[in-house]
C-alpha cells in the first residue's frame, strides 16, 4: 500500500511546484478593518468615565485607570513631578505597605504599576479573570490611599538622580533633549526629563499636592477589557470601591501655546565625542488633524525601516551611518516629525545634506506605487497584529478615551490608511518636511564639526550641561 501511495505523493508535489512562480512574491490578501468587541461606557456621578470591553480571548481582565495628569502638567519648577509621583505611588498605602501589596499583587497573579507620558497619568495592570474583585480592591486602595512614605520618597530621589546622571552622558539625550525645547519653547512639552535641581526640591509634600490635584475621579477614565463578571456585577464592583471618591475641581491644561517653525541650528558641544548625534525637524499633525494619515504613510516611507528611503540612501548607498530613520512623535496638543542619525565627525556636514536632501525630495515628487503599497500593508498589518494582545488592546482604546479621538478610530485606522494617495503624502511634506522651517540640532564636538555645519546657515554653539 505504501508503496502504491509514494508515487501519487511524489507526483502532486511536482505538479505544485510547476505552478508556482517564484519569481515574484505572492499576493498579499486583503487586510480587513479591525472590529471593536462589545464596549459599554457610563459615569459614576462623581464624575469618574467608566469603559468596559468584553474581550474573551484570554482569562485575563486589564485595567487601567488614566488621569490627565501627564508631564504637562508638571509646575514649572518641578518638571519630573508626575514621573516621581508614578513611581511612588504603588510604594504603600495607609492600609498596606509596599510589602503587603507586592504579596496580594502575586497571590493574586496580578501586576500593577504607575506610568506617565506627556498627557497621561496611568495606574494599571492586569489579574487572572476570577481575582477581578479582589485586584480592584488594590487599584482603589493606590489610587486613593497612597501614603508616599518619606524613606521611598528619598529613595525614589536618590535613584533619579543616578538615572538622570547615566542619561546626561548619552549625546541622544542631549539631543533630545535641545530639540524638544526649541520645538516646543516654553510649552510644558519642552522637557524630557527631571533636572538636579528639581530633584532636590520634590518632596513629600509636592508629591501629595500633584496626587490631590489630579488624580481624581472627574479626571479620570476606568477601563476594564477582559473575561468580565456580568455587566450589572462589575458596574456594582466599581461602585462599591469607587462611589465615595470626592471630586474636586481640576486645573485647566496648558495653553497650545507652541513657536512658530523655522530655519534654526543648534550644536551641542560635547568635547571628546567622536560621532554627531543629528535631530532634524519640526512640529507636525496630531492624530485628528486631516494631514495626520498622509504624514504616518509618509513617515514610514522615507524611515520606517530597513527598506525606507533615509536607511537605503544614508547607510547602504552612501555608508555614511549605521542607522538612520524617522520618526512621528503624536501628542495630544501637537505632533513632531524628526529625521535621527548618528555619523562620524568627518561625516557630519554630509550627514545632514543628506538627510535634508530626503526630506526635500519627499515633498518634490509623489512616491512611487510599489512604495505606497508596501507600506500601506505593512502599517495596517502591523496594526491589526499589535491587536492581538490584550494588553496592546488595552493600551489602544485607552488612547482613544484620554486623547479625545473618534469613537470610530481603531475601527477606521486601517481604512484611512489604505486611503492615503501620493498627492496627499507629497502635499504633507511639503507643509511638514520642508528644510527651511527645520530644526537642527547636533550633539558633537565643536571644535571637530563646527566648520562643517556653518554652509546650513548660523550656527549656535552650546556647551552640554
Amino acid at each position: 500500500m505504501r508503496a502504491l501511495i509514494l508515487p501519487f505523493l511524489f507526483a502532486g508535489t511536482m505538479l505544485m511546484a510547476q505552478t508556482i512562480d517564484r519569481t515574484k512574491p505572492p499576493e498579499t490578501p486583503p487586510i480587513p478593518s479591525f472590529k471593536m468587541p462589545p464596549v459599554h461606557e457610563t459615569r459614576l456621578p462623581n464624575g469618574l468615565t467608566i469603559v468596559l470591553v468584553e474581550d474573551a480571548r484570554f482569562p485575563l481582565v486589564s485595567v487601567r485607570l488614566s488621569f490627565q495628569g501627564g508631564s504637562k502638567f508638571d509646575p514649572h519648577d518641578l518638571p519630573g513631578l508626575s514621573s516621581m509621583v508614578a513611581g511612588l505611588l504603588t510604594q504603600g498605602t495607609t492600609t498596606r505597605s509596599f510589602r503587603d501589596l507586592a504579596e496580594e499583587l502575586t497571590s493574586l497573579g496580578a501586576s500593577l504599576s504607575g506610568h506617565t507620558s506627556p498627557d497621561v497619568f496611568t495606574l494599571g495592570g492586569s489579574v487572572l479573570a476570577e481575582n477581578t474583585a479582589k485586584f480592584l480592591d488594590l487599584v482603589a486602595d493606590v489610587a486613593l490611599n497612597a501614603n508616599f512614605p518619606e524613606n521611598e520618597v528619598a529613595l525614589r530621589k536618590q535613584n533619579a538622580k543616578q538615572t538622570l546622571l547615566a542619561q546626561r552622558s548619552q549625546p541622544a539625550f542631549l539631543a533630545n533633549e535641545k530639540y524638544d525645547a526649541l520645538v516646543f519653547g516654553s510649552h510644558p512639552y519642552s522637557f524630557v526629563s527631571a533636572t538636579m535641581e528639581s530633584l532636590d526640591d520634590m518632596d513629600r509634600k509636592s508629591v501629595v499636592q500633584f496626587r490631590d490635584t489630579f488624580l481624581v475621579p472627574n479626571n479620570a477614565v476606568l477601563l476594564l477589557v477582559g473575561q468580565l463578571p456580568p455587566q450589572a456585577e462589575t458596574l456594582k464592583l466599581i461602585r462599591d470601591r469607587f462611589g465615595s471618591w470626592k471630586e474636586k475641581p481640576v486645573p485647566a491644561a496648558p495653553a497650545k501655546d507652541f513657536p512658530e517653525s523655522k530655519r534654526q541650528l543648534v550644536l551641542v558641544d560635547r568635547p571628546g565625542s567622536v560621532q554627531a548625534d543629528i535631530h532634524i525637524g519640526r512640529l507636525a499633525a496630531t492624530r485628528t488633524d486631516p494631514d495626520y494619515y498622509p504624514l504616518v504613510v509618509g513617515n514610514v516611507i522615507l524611515g520606517g525601516g530597513a527598506s525606507s528611503r533615509l536607511f537605503l540612501d544614508v547607510r547602504e548607498k552612501k555608508g555614511l551611518a549605521y542607522d538612520a530613520h524617522s520618526e512621528l512623535d503624536r501628542r495630544k496638543d501637537a505632533g513632531v516629525f524628526t529625521a535621527v542619525t548618528q555619523v562620524r565627525n568627518e561625516e557630519t556636514g554630509h550627514g545632514v545634506e543628506a538627510v535634508l536632501d530626503n526630506l526635500t525630495q519627499m515633498a518634490k515628487a509623489p512616491v512611487t506605487a510599489a512604495e505606497l503599497s508596501d507600506v500601506k500593508n505593512y502599517i495596517s498589518g502591523s496594526f491589526l497584529i499589535s491587536l492581538e494582545t490584550q494588553a496592546s488592546l488595552t493600551d489602544q482604546i485607552e488612547l482613544v478615551h484620554t486623547m479625545g479621538l473618534p469613537k470610530d478610530y481603531l475601527e477606521m485606522f486601517t481604512t484611512r490608511v489604505r486611503s492615503v494617495e501620493p498627492d496627499q503624502i507629497q502635499a504633507a511634506a511639503e507643509k511638514y518636511l520642508d528644510p527651511a522651517k527645520a530644526t537642527i540640532v547636533v550633539v558633537g564636538d565643536a571644535g571637530q564639526i563646527e566648520k562643517s555645519l556653518e554652509k546650513f546657515g548660523p550656527v549656535q554653539v552650546e556647551k552640554a550641561k
